[in-house]
């Protein structure tokens, strides 16, 4: 992601004739349990635009996966998830059921779960998930509890 980042910039920087950075920080990304929280995830992207005004509703934003996946505008660079192909049988139910995924919006608590998870770096997801990953992370996937730890007696 570097050397596309610092390609990009520097194609962008010659065409526009300006100089500095575009972005406003390091690409982050977290490892998501995805059962859980897979569409919690995308539900929060989607809404990014109407969260920072940029649009009213989802569907307005061009550059979101938002009209591909509620069926209005196909895109070649989408590929869906085997999440979301089990939404429904049909084209028309997995769209109307992601729209109302989208439409239900992120709780306050898993929104701010996302973020720390994607600021700090850890993992996202259940007990049993962090636990399984665990073994595989070159690092810790979660944060520890915060304290000293306790005496033994």
């Amino acid at each position: 992601m570097q050397a596309v980042g610092r390609a990009y910039v520097r194609y962008f920087n010659d065409r526009y004739e300006r100089t500095g950075a575009l972005w406003d920080g390091r690409f982050k990304a977290t490892v998501i349990e995805s059962e859980r929280y897979l569409f919690t995830c995308m539900a929060y992207i989607e809404l990014n635009p109407v969260r920072a005004g940029i649009a009213s509703r989802p569907e307005e934003y061009v550059w979101s996966s938002f009209g591909h996946h509620a069926g209005r505008q196909p895109d070649a660079l989408v590929k869906e998830h085997a999440l979301f192909w089990a939404l429904g049988n049909t084209p028309f139910a997995r769209e109307a059921a992601y729209k109302a995924i989208i439409d239900n919006g992120v709780s306050t608590v898993d929104q701010r779960s996302i973020v720390d998870a994607t600021l700090k770096g850890w993992a996202l997801g259940s007990d049993e998930f962090l636990n399984a990953i665990a073994p595989t992370l070159s690092r810790r996937g979660s944060p520890m509890q915060r304290g000293r730890p306790r005496k033994s007696a």
